[in-house]
């Protein structure tokens, strides 16, 4: 076997991402640049969300500002553990198996499909932003789902790549920050007395 061939996933949902490409060659231009760039490009307005989140959170005090600083490390570690799956799995991306053109550039051999970051990173924000604000969280919500959907509509995942992602996305994030919400105040004194005191609270 070739090093960078992988794990066949289309007789999961091949037909269904068949389905959503077949779509996307037949929608708008405009439409497609737009979820293209979306695609692309999206994630930067969780990084605005989770900026969002702390700047609110210091007016809150310090326990609430302790979980909004623990929302990118939280997002960081779904990733790693995403990114660990994606190398125990090895799934070949869709567009290189169905041999299909798509609307974003498929992924070199051995780049994995299964399960989508950027599916895991929107899911975890969003979750993580939940337990800051529930408005953020909402907002983030509906950002990751459209960030998976995009996922697909591009070509690069397929559906089931992008529902696991969330799924890896969504319980890593409500683990961890579960646990930290359970330990703000203690963690909040912490980080009161060391160098970043000056995030806590608003000037």
């Amino acid at each position: 076997m070739h090093p960078d061939s992988g794990y066949d996933g289309s007789a999961v949902d091949g037909r269904a991402y068949l389905d959503v490409v077949g779509l996307a060659h037949r929608a708008p231009g405009p439409f497609d640049t737009l979820i293209a760039a979306w695609s692309a490009y999206g994630l930067g307005l969780f990084a605005l969300l989770m900026l969002a989140a702390w700047w609110r959170a210091r007016r809150a005090g310090h326990p609430r500002v302790v979980m909004a600083l623990a929302v990118p490390p939280i997002t960081l570690l779904a990733f790693g553990v995403d990114d660990l799956l994606k190398l125990a799995v090895r799934e070949d991306r869709p567009c290189r198996t169905l041999g299909v053109a798509t609307l974003e550039a498929c992924p070199a051999p051995g780049d994995w499909s299964f399960p989508s970051n950027h599916a895991a990173l929107a899911a975890a924000a969003a979750c993580a932003l939940l337990l800051v604000s529930r408005r953020l969280g909402a907002v983030a919500l509906v950002a990751a789902a459209l960030m998976a959907a995009s996922r697909v509509w591009v070509g690069v995942h397929y559906p089931h790549d992008v529902l696991a992602g969330c799924l890896v996305g969504a319980l890593v994030a409500l683990a961890v920050g579960s646990a930290v919400r359970r330990r703000q105040n203690a963690l909040a004194g912490r980080l009161a007395s060391g160098p970043l005191r000056p995030l806590l609270t608003a000037a």
